[in-house]
């Protein structure tokens, strides 16, 4: 009776400290896992961070090459030449040469005549350019200067793992109310954009098509503009931006 008693005894003393054994291991693997992802796991950038460091790789870019915007048929060739945070687009027939300047706070878009240079009219930047799709105020990349701006989350575009950002106009003077941006994570390029209009009605979206290397260096080779109808989803007119070696 007593040899039963100390078994059971042992038996139940065995199987507290096997039980406390098991939860001490248990208990040392939820503390290794959680430090681990605590050490790997980082938060994501802000907006701003973001849209500073698209901004920075725009203006590094070394650029001299021919393109077109495509519509129909319609088809507008142009030289693009960047140079830094310079870039100029020269049009023919009629000649216009316009200039974009990224600043670190805001850019510039300037007219160039035979006399200098001029900073184009904020009442023109929503006019198209040469009956296309896009408009001067597109080209000016005042969007990436707004100061309200949030991230919404990640999303792929075309296989690429894309940051998905909101931004929001800071006045009336811009053709759009908020802009939906969607950049790459791995190379900072904008591959895909949403304007929205002042009735919070999607109005153009911009995508990347494809890319193409030039020099060992990646560049656009196609991008797609949708003007959309207001409160509908169906497209009204498409341009095509084309850059050719």
């Amino acid at each position: 009776m007593t040899v039963f008693r100390h078994s059971g005894f042992e038996f139940r003393n065995s199987f507290v400290i096997r039980h406390s054994s098991f939860e001490l291991r248990h208990f040392a693997l939820a503390v290794f896992f959680t430090f681990t992802l605590a050490l790997y796991s980082e938060p994501p950038p802000s907006a701003k961070d973001i849209l500073a460091s698209v901004r920075m790789m725009e203006s590094r870019q070394q650029i001299d090459l021919q393109g077109q915007l495509r519509q129909d048929n319609i088809v507008v060739p142009f030289h693009l030449v960047q140079n830094g945070p310079l870039i100029r687009y020269s049009f023919a027939n009629p000649d216009e040469v316009l200039q974009l300047r990224l600043g670190e706070n805001s850019s510039r878009l300037d007219l160039v005549t035979g006399g200098g240079s001029e900073q184009f009219a904020a009442s023109k930047l929503k006019q198209k350019i040469r009956g296309t799709s896009v408009t001067y105020e597109d080209l000016a990349f005042k969007f990436l200067y707004w100061p309200t701006a949030r991230v919404l989350g990640e999303e792929n575009v075309r296989t690429r793992n894309c940051w998905k950002l909101q931004l929001r106009a800071p006045s009336r003077e811009s053709q759009y109310s908020n802009v939906l941006l969607w950049i790459d994570k791995a190379s900072g390029a904008l591959m895909r954009m949403e304007g929205y209009d002042w009735n919070a009605q999607l109005a153009k979206r911009f995508e990347v098509v494809s890319a193409q290397k030039i020099e060992g260096r990646w560049f656009l080779k196609q991008m797609r503009i949708e003007e959309l109808q207001p409160g509908t989803n169906h497209v009204q007119a498409r341009t095509y931006l084309e850059i050719k070696r």
